[in-house]
């Protein structure tokens, strides 16, 4: 993926929600002050607006582009399932966002930039592609070097909560089974993406 050149806090500001994970009190001082401020007399937005603002959300969320945005649209299409369920559990199956889910990175930002690094393995391979679908069966681990830097170490002491697909241990961890709607704990509204793409 290219370089996204805007500032983060921006981008989570314009939805109301801490997109990358990044937290902090200056996010949080802005996050419920919309981009120009309270102004009245604003427009309500148009269902198109409110469609094409969710699709950029997820985007954001998961890092994608447009192009690839779309293939992933295209084959939930393709599979018959319902869209909107089947197009999330496509992103929640990305490596970089396996690798952020298993608690061995802070951000998915991070989690990509150690995969680019050449710090991941899946199936003792290494994999420097952000966007390799993960399958059930399948271990991601931790090279030596990346599970002794100090903000990989700070991450797996906290043992953040992973979800039930995935299965942690001293390394890495497993895939276990496909992605579940119900634990994608972000405010998305696939629905409206769904809309947008078939409107």
């Amino acid at each position: 993926m290219g370089a996204k050149r805007e500032p983060q806090h921006k981008a989570s500001r314009r939805y109301g929600m801490d997109l990358f994970g990044t937290g902090g009190a200056s996010l949080q001082r802005r996050l419920n002050v919309p981009p120009g401020g309270n102004r009245p007399g604003v427009r309500r937005p148009t269902e198109y607006a409110r469609q094409l603002r969710e699709k950029q959300k997820v985007k954001d969320i998961y890092g994608v582009r447009e192009a690839q945005f779309r293939r992933y649209v295209a084959e939930a299409q393709r599979s018959g399932a319902p869209l909107g369920r089947t197009l999330l559990e496509m992103l929640e199956r990305r490596l970089d966002n396996v690798v952020y889910r298993l608690g061995l990175a802070r951000t998915r930002l991070m989690a990509r930039q150690m995969i680019s690094h050449r710090h991941v393995q899946v199936d003792g391979d290494t994999v420097t592609v952000s966007s390799y679908l993960v399958s059930p069966g399948e271990k991601i681990a931790l090279k030596a070097d990346a599970l002794a830097m100090p903000e990989v170490q700070e991450e797996m002491e906290a043992r953040r909560p992973t979800v039930s697909w995935l299965r942690r241990d001293q390394e890495g961890g497993e895939v276990v089974d496909r992605p579940h709607r119900e634990e994608i704990d972000l405010d998305i509204n696939e629905s409206l993406i769904v809309a947008f793409y078939t409107r």
